[in-house]
């Protein structure tokens, strides 16, 4: 995935297969990833224009050319080193990957004459005993999302496949081993997707199913204890999974010399402080500094608005801490972060545009004082989930909704004080109770309140209020990439808006959130 060098490297070498994904600007570029990780192969993003060299050098067993928004006939459009259809390295080209795969092979590509959005009914010209297709019937549903098409083949491809609308919907260079789909099988419209994909990892390319999280563990531990070398870390810690997972893996490669610092910045969810502090004490048994820091946080955020700069302002005042911490504990040299993917990409990468910026990532000063460790920068939430119980973490904290870093300053919707921090996390321990009440807690992703920067007129007995809104955040997902709202049962929304307009002083309207990401996103700053 995306990740930093050093990283990507590592992992390769210890990893005996490997695919690549070019990214190409793609939506999906993320989900093909995942979707080849679930198979058990590693999978590796890199940008479009990778130089060929370094591709070889990590000794793929196979290349995979995402989608993009761009044309390829069009001046400036995204290119891949030619060099790679050459290669003798087996390639799939999906949607303008095969486009551009076809446009550069000698074939013609151009603007279709009916474009394809959607479902769409795909027909299976050829059912090769070892090819895409194997074990797949003749019809099929597929998504597609093109507007541009393949209207004449390469010398040496075949159709494998075709649609209503578009004549080379799958085509094929047995001899060279080159593939494309027009449509997308990383998509869960594509309902049998994931059988595309394991004929071309597995029948195609020869990988096999090694790429598991027990496996990961042991070589990132491996890495870390080579990383550390026989230096000193900090964990920045805040008690959801993905910094207590990266304390548990790091405490398992180094021992005693990680030091976990928890910050309570003064904008956690209620009882949060104290829940990770007797967790970490009492069931791990790692060294941890427990930092007040209430006060200057909410100082550094006094007056502050704009959703961007409070992440900046988080980031930043983290790490001031962090520094701090680390001259009373003598200077350790690596600060450890549960930073994962999503976070590296909505915080912009050179083929993603910057949705938001993650206080762990973006928000990061340019000079650190520490060298980062950051075991997760390569995998999605369900992975990390899965290493955690790998690593024992209890259930309880395994299976905690995802929390953001800035915490409570992004769910104040704008400026952030004592007060309203109160009024909000008094409506989200509420909304959290009645969802485990109900027993939906495993079926949501995340479920919270939102303390909107309104205020609406209502009834309290005979009196006229002038009272704050409040808004109801419930969504399903599998890895935060992508969501959709979350479809609570009426009364179960009916007895949330009861409990926090008749419970939380000062609030006279609840609302509920039904917009998926895209467009929206999950938090709402």
């Amino acid at each position: 995935m995306l990740a930093s060098p050093r990283l990507g490297a590592d992992l390769v070498r210890s990893t005996q297969d490997l695919v690549v994904v070019l990214d190409f600007g793609a939506q999906y570029s993320q989900l093909i990833a995942r979707r080849i990780r679930e198979l058990h192969v590693y999978s590796l993003i890199l940008p479009f224009d990778t130089a060929l060299e370094e591709i070889l050098a990590l000794r793929p067993k196979g290349i995979i050319l995402s989608g993009g928004a761009a044309s390829v006939y069009e001046p400036g459009a995204p290119r891949c080193d030619p060099g790679l259809f050459t290669s003798g390295v087996p390639l799939l080209g999906i949607c303008y990957g095969m486009q551009l795969m076809a446009q550069a092979l000698g074939g013609e590509t151009g603007p279709a004459p009916r474009k394809e959005f959607g479902r769409t009914r795909l027909y299976v010209d050829e059912l090769a005993g070892d090819g895409l297709f194997r074990g797949l019937e003749r019809r099929l549903l597929c998504w597609m999302s093109h507007g541009d098409t393949v209207h004449r083949l390469p010398p040496g491809f075949e159709t494998l496949a075709h649609s209503d609308h578009c004549p080379h919907a799958a085509v094929a260079d047995r001899a060279r081993r080159l593939y494309g789909l027009q449509f997308h099988p990383e998509v869960s419209h594509t309902a049998w997707g994931a059988d595309v994909l394991r004929n071309f990892l597995y029948g195609i390319c020869g990988c096999a199913p090694s790429w598991t999280m027990t496996s990961f563990v042991e070589r990132a531990t491996q890495e870390i204890r080579a990383q550390v070398g026989g230096g000193r870390a900090i964990c920045a810690l805040s008690g959801g999974v993905d910094s207590s997972a990266a304390a548990a893996l790091v405490f398992r490669a180094i021992g005693e010399r990680l030091t976990c610092v928890f910050v309570d910045h003064g904008l956690l969810r209620r009882g949060e402080a104290d829940q990770v502090v007797a967790v970490f004490r009492d069931h791990f048994g790692m060294p941890l500094v427990h930092v007040d820091a209430r006060q200057r946080f909410l100082e550094r955020l006094r007056g502050v608005t704009d959703p961007e700069q409070k992440r900046v302002l988080i980031g930043r005042e983290f790490i001031t801490v962090f520094a701090e911490e680390a001259s009373r504990l003598g200077r350790p040299e690596f600060l450890v972060q549960g930073t994962l993917y999503p976070d590296v990409i909505e915080s912009g990468t050179r083929t993603a545009a910057r949705i938001k910026t993650h206080h762990n990532v973006g928000g990061l000063p340019a000079a650190l004082p520490f060298r980062l460790v950051e075991p997760f920068r390569t995998l999605f939430k369900d992975e990390v989930r899965v290493v955690a119980r790998t690593l024992g973490l209890p259930d309880a904290m395994v299976d905690r909704h995802p929390f953001p870093g800035p915490g409570l300053a992004i769910r104040v919707v704008g400026e952030v004080t004592e007060e309203r921090l109160a009024i909000l996390r008094h409506a989200d321990a509420i909304v959290t109770e009645e969802i485990r009440r109900s027993g939906l807690a495993r079926d949501v992703w995340q479920a919270f309140a939102v303390l909107l920067p309104v205020h609406t007129v209502g009834v309290a007995g005979d009196a006229r209020t002038y009272g704050h809104v409040i808004a109801v955040r419930a969504v399903t997902s599998q890895d935060g990439m992508t969501a959709d709202w979350a479809r609570l049962p009426a009364d179960l929304l009916e007895t949330v808006s009861n409990r926090i307009t008749g419970e939380v002083r000062g609030v006279s309207r609840v609302v509920y959130d039904i917009s998926s990401k895209p467009p929206a996103t999950i938090e709402w700053e």
